[in-house]
């Protein structure tokens, strides 16, 4: 996985569990895509402290996900559910019933429901 896409997915699980202050900082590498000396200039610190702090939050981002595994989780989850979404489609190809399609769809989008209640 791409590492700008691993970080703003790691962020997005785990962001609540830094500091205000690392949030910030964090959420404008990883999200705003602002550089190192923008950000420095908007809070008063370094380049150095920006890198530094970037990388402690990476460290403990990835801590956490080491120990919860929440982004592996929902990576799994996406293919069983892109799975179920490939059977439905087959049943529906095979299968002229109205009724039948209706609660196919209806399966599809409890899948789908899964996905964004992670």
């Amino acid at each position: 996985m791409e590492k700008i896409v691993r970080q703003s997915m790691l962020y997005d699980f785990y962001g609540e569990l830094l500091t205000e202050h690392q949030k910030s900082v964090y959420e404008d590498v990883v999200n705003n895509d602002m550089s190192y000396s923008e950000i420095a200039r908007l809070n008063n610190i370094s380049r150095q402290g920006v890198y530094d702090m970037v990388r402690r939050c990476d460290k403990i981002l990835e801590e956490y996900e080491e120990k919860l595994m929440l982004v592996h989780k929902f990576m799994k989850a996406q293919e069983q559910v892109q799975k179920i979404k490939e059977c439905a489609d087959e049943l529906k190809a095979i299968n002229s019933d109205e009724r039948l399609a209706g609660r196919i769809e209806d399966i599809v989008n409890y899948s789908d429901k899964i996905l964004e209640d992670f």
